[in-house]
C-alpha cells in the first residue's frame, strides 16, 4: 500500500488562532472585571488600575482593549444592545400574529432585560450627568430600546391591533413610557413593586391604552 509523507510529531495549531483566542478572552475579561466594579463601586469610584487588577492584566491593556472607562463602558452597552437574545428578541415581534400575545411578549422582554441590566444602568443613569461620554452611552441603550418599541408598534399596526386614534409612533411612546428603564426603577425602588407585580401591570396598562378590543381576544 502507498502511503502519504510521514510527519515528525503532531501537528501545531495556528498561532495566529492562538493569538486571537487569547486576545478575545483578555478583552471578556476586562469587561467582566469592568461591569463587577462599576456595578460594586460606581463608575467614577472604580479605577483602570483595579479593572487591570481583577482581569490579571496591565493598566495599559487595559487602556488598549478598552480605552479607558469610557470606553469600557460603552463597549459593555453596546454588547449587550447587539447580543444574540436581541437578535431573538427581534424575531419573535416579527413572527408572532396576535396583538395581545405581542403586548405580553414585549412587556416580558423588557422585564428580562432589566433584570439583567438594571444594576449596570443604575451606575449609567447616574454617572451620565457629570460625564458627556456616559451620556452618549446612556443613548446608545436608549435608541436601542427605542427601536425595539417602534418595531413592536409597527407590528401591532401591521396586525392591526391598535385602537383607533393610536398610530404606530404614539404606540411606540406608550410602550416607551411604561417599559424604559426609568419606568421601572420607578416602579420598583420608589414604589416597591415586585418584578412580576410591575410586568403584570405594564402588561394590563399597555393593553387598555393601545389595543381594540379584536386585538385583545
Amino acid at each position: 500500500m502507498i502511503s502519504g509523507p510521514r510527519t515528525s510529531g503532531p501537528r501545531t495549531s495556528d498561532p495566529r488562532g492562538r493569538r486571537a483566542e487569547y486576545a478575545q478572552l483578555t478583552r471578556q475579561a476586562i469587561l467582566e472585571a469592568a461591569r463587577d466594579l462599576f456595578v460594586s463601586q460606581g463608575y467614577f469610584e472604580t479605577r483602570v488600575e483595579e479593572i487591570a487588577a481583577v482581569a490579571r492584566v496591565a493598566p495599559a491593556t487595559v487602556y488598549a482593549v478598552g480605552g479607558g472607562k469610557n470606553g469600557l463602558l460603552r463597549t459593555l452597552i453596546a454588547d449587550g444592545t447587539a447580543g444574540q437574545d436581541v437578535a431573538q428578541v427581534i424575531a419573535r415581534i416579527e413572527a408572532i400574529t396576535d396583538p395581545a400575545e405581542l403586548l405580553r411578549f414585549i412587556a416580558h422582554a423588557t422585564r428580562a432585560t432589566f433584570e439583567q441590566w438594571s444594576a449596570l444602568m443604575r451606575q449609567v443613569v447616574a454617572a451620565a450627568p457629570r460625564e458627556p461620554g456616559v451620556r452618549e452611552t446612556l443613548d446608545i441603550a436608549h435608541d436601542s430600546m427605542r427601536g425595539g418599541f417602534r418595531l413592536a408598534a409597527d407590528r401591532l399596526a401591521a396586525l392591526g391591533g391598535l385602537r383607533d386614534g393610536v398610530d404606530a409612533a404614539r404606540a411606540a411612546d406608550i410602550l416607551w413610557l411604561h417599559l424604559c428603564n426609568a419606568a421601572y426603577f420607578i416602579r420598583t425602588d420608589d414604589l416597591g413593586w415586585s418584578l412580576d407585580e410591575s410586568e403584570t401591570w405594564a402588561t394590563e396598562a399597555l393593553t387598555t391604552a393601545l389595543l381594540t378590543e379584536r386585538g385583545t381576544r
